[in-house]
């Protein structure tokens, strides 16, 4: 069977009044995030110049030594805020195999305060590096950017199924939400011969994941075209009888759109009727060459109780997603398995008592 395209979404069809534009809308989002769980994202209003000034300005800051860059890396915090080493991310499904790449994670949109006393390290306090202030200025101004372009979508999904326009943006509002800054490492000869990936096959643990697009670099560092069809990213549709492995697609947007791709939570929400997206980042055949790029999480308010929704709520869907739990506990967990969080922070999902037994037993037995 032939695949459809991946289609484009217009964000000005979503919003607008008209009608058939909206229902042009629905179809491309019903098609693009149940079949593909991506679609092609137009008038988002992010120009060309600013992706690039955003890009120039982190290509600057990925080029400081790394003894500067490790005082802004924050294992403290899971690493959700600053900078992360190489190595330090890793795929659950590819055996632990590490991620060969940098990162620099911070929120761009305002928080809820009473949420972050109960979950410091997804709510804290953004680490900048000083003396950078158009990084800080740019990276703020273009994750604002891309949280729009999710909220809009989500209200774009919820018009598509019936629902309340504001029902997935209102489980947003207040969210964890973090804007990524990526620079993926130049391979070796026998590191590229040897098919090492950039970033190995995974699903995204949030809800939505914009994706402006990229920059691949040469070994002087100079912007570049792609260097083969091979490298970048790549997206597994759903599978199908005919197809139980889905097919990998490439994740390239056509000119002037960017990606949006369905995460675990969104998933979750909708029963498995929208699917997340498994994707890869495959590096060169050639030696040298690295690649910027950025992502966008739209998460779901740690308070929110992950569980189909709505019209998707059906005795097999709730089988399927069993146990709900709250987006926090799904968020530690998650992030625990890829090796950003430690693994003794899921004690903190134990209770108290066995602490307080302990200590009463060791009491007893000193005295």
């Amino acid at each position: 069977m032939t695949l459809p395209a991946v289609p484009t979404v217009s964000l000005d069809d979503i919003r607008s009044s008209d009608p058939s534009r909206r229902a042009r809308a629905a179809e491309a989002l019903k098609l693009g995030f149940g079949t593909f769980g991506l679609v092609y994202v137009a008038d988002h209003g992010l120009t060309a110049a600013e992706q690039d000034r955003f890009y120039d300005s982190f290509h600057r800051l990925t080029k400081k030594p790394e003894s500067e860059k490790q005082t802004w890396a924050r294992a403290d915090l899971w690493y959700q805020r600053g900078w992360t080493p190489p190595n330090t991310e890793k795929a659950v499904a590819a055996g632990g195999q590490p991620d060969f790449k940098e990162c620099w994670f911070n929120a761009p949109m305002d928080y809820d305060e009473a949420a972050a006393r109960l979950h410091p390290e997804l709510y804290a306090p953004n680490v900048w590096p000083e003396g950078e202030d158009e990084f800080r200025e740019v990276y703020t101004k273009v994750g604002k950017l891309l949280h729009m372009v999710g909220e809009t979508l989500l209200v774009g999904v919820a018009q598509s199924y019936g629902l309340d326009a504001q029902t997935l943006v209102g489980l947003v509002q207040g969210a964890p939400h973090v804007f990524r800054a990526l620079r993926y490492l130049p391979l070796s000869t026998e590191q590229a011969d040897a098919r090492i990936l950039w970033g190995e096959e995974h699903t995204d643990f949030n809800l939505l994941t914009i994706l402006p697009g990229g920059r691949f670099l040469d070994a002087d560092e100079k912007p570049c075209a792609k260097p083969d069809e091979a490298s970048g990213l790549f997206l597994r549709t759903r599978a199908t009888a005919e197809n139980p492995n889905g097919t990998l697609v490439p994740g390239v947007a056509p000119p002037g759109c960017m990606v949006a791709q369905v995460g675990q939570q969104l998933e979750i929400l909708t029963g498995g009727t929208l699917v997340a997206t498994p994707h890869v980042i495959t590096a060169p055949k050639t030696s040298g060459y690295s690649r910027l790029s950025s992502a966008h999480f739209v998460h779901l308010h740690t308070d929110v109780v992950l569980a189909p929704i709505g019209p998707f709520r059906t005795a097999a869907s709730v089988a399927a997603y069993r146990p709900p739990v709250l987006a926090s506990t799904y968020d530690l967990k998650t992030l625990v398995d890829i090796g950003l969080a430690p693994r003794e922070a899921l004690d903190a999902l134990g209770y108290r008592h066995y602490d307080r037994l302990a200590s009463a037993h060791e009491n007893e037995r000193n005295d």
